[in-house]
C-alpha cells in the first residue's frame, strides 16, 4: 500500500496500516530518544507516550514536512517533557556519603544510578553518516562515551547537537522542531559543542575498530577466547 494509502488509512483509525506507516522509523527514533535520555528503560517510555501523540496527532500532520521530520519534533518534545518531569540523575557518589573502609559494605544502590549502555540487538542505525551535514556517525552516536558527555548539556542544548549534528537537519527545521529561531539554534549548538568535545575521547570505538582493521580484531578475540578457556580451566582444576 502506498504511503499515501497508508496515512489516509491510519488518520480513519486503522490501527494496522498506523503500525505499518511509523514502522521503518521506529529503530531510528528508539536511537534517538535513547541519545536524549541516557536511559532504556526512560527511552521505552518516551517511545510510547511518542507513538501515542502520533496517533492522537496523525489529524494535524498537515504533510508540509516529510513524515520522518514530523515524527522525530514529536519524539524530541516528547523527550524534552520526559526530562522536565523526572528527577535530576545523580552520579554514584551523589547517592550517599563514602563508606569507611573499616565498616562492612553498605547496602547497595537498588536503582540504576546513572548512563546504561545501548544493547547490540536493538542496534537498527545504519554505519556511517545519516547525511552530508552530519558531523557525528549513527552508530558513534550510541556509544557510551558519546551519551555520556551529552548529559553534560541542558535538555535543549542536547536536542540541538543531536539533530543537527547526528541527524543533520537543519538549523530551520530543528528551530521548526523546537519552537525557536535558526539564531537560537545556531548559538545552543556552539555552546554544546564547546562542552561535548571537551569530554569526548579523541577516538570513538568506531575509528579505533577501524583502525585495527577485521584481521586484528579476529586476532585479538581469539587471544581472548583463548585466555578466558584458560582461565576456567585453571579454576575447575583448583576445585
Amino acid at each position: 500500500m502506498p504511503a499515501d494509502a497508508l496515512l489516509d488509512a491510519a488518520r480513519g483509525g486503522d490501527e494496522a496500516a498506523f503500525e505499518r506507516l511509523v514502522e521503518p522509523h521506529r529503530g531510528e527514533l528508539h536511537a534517538h530518544c535513547y541519545r536524549m535520555l541516557g536511559s532504556l528503560h526512560d527511552t521505552e517510555e518516551a517511545m510510547q507516550e511518542a507513538m501515542l501523540r502520533v496517533w492522537r496527532g496523525l489529524e494535524r500532520f498537515e504533510e508540509r514536512s516529510s513524515l520522518r521530520s514530523w515524527l522525530y519534533r514529536i519524539a524530541t518534545n516528547t523527550c524534552l517533557d520526559l526530562i522536565g518531569r523526572r528527577r535530576k540523575r545523580l552520579l554514584p557518589e551523589e547517592y550517599g556519603p563514602k563508606a569507611d573502609p573499616n565498616l562492612p559494605p553498605g547496602e547497595p544502590v537498588a536503582e540504576q544510578v546513572w548512563i546504561e549502555p545501548y544493547p547490540d540487538e536493538l542496534l537498527e542505525v545504519e554505519d556511517g553518516y545519516a547525511s552530508p551535514d552530519a558531523s557525528y556517525e549513527e552508530r558513534e552516536a550510541v556509544e557510551l562515551a558519546f551519551v555520556a558527555a551529552m548529559q553534560h548539556l541542558p535538555a535543549r542544548q542536547r536536542a540541538v547537537l543531536i539533530l543537527r549534528e547526528v541527524l543533520g537537519f537543519s538549523a530551520k527545521e530543528v528551530g521548526e522542531t523546537l519552537d525557536t529561531s535558526v539564531p537560537s539554534v545556531n548559538s545552543a549548538l556552539q555552546r554544546a559543542r564547546k562542552i561535548v568535545d571537551e569530554r569526548l575521547p579523541e577516538r570513538s570505538q568506531q575509528v579505533t575498530l577501524r583502525s585495527l582493521g577485521d584481521a586484528r580484531m579476529k586476532e585479538i578475540v581469539e587471544d581472548y577466547m583463548e585466555a578466558m578457556g584458560g582461565a576456567t580451566s585453571s579454576g575447575s582444576s583448583r576445585c
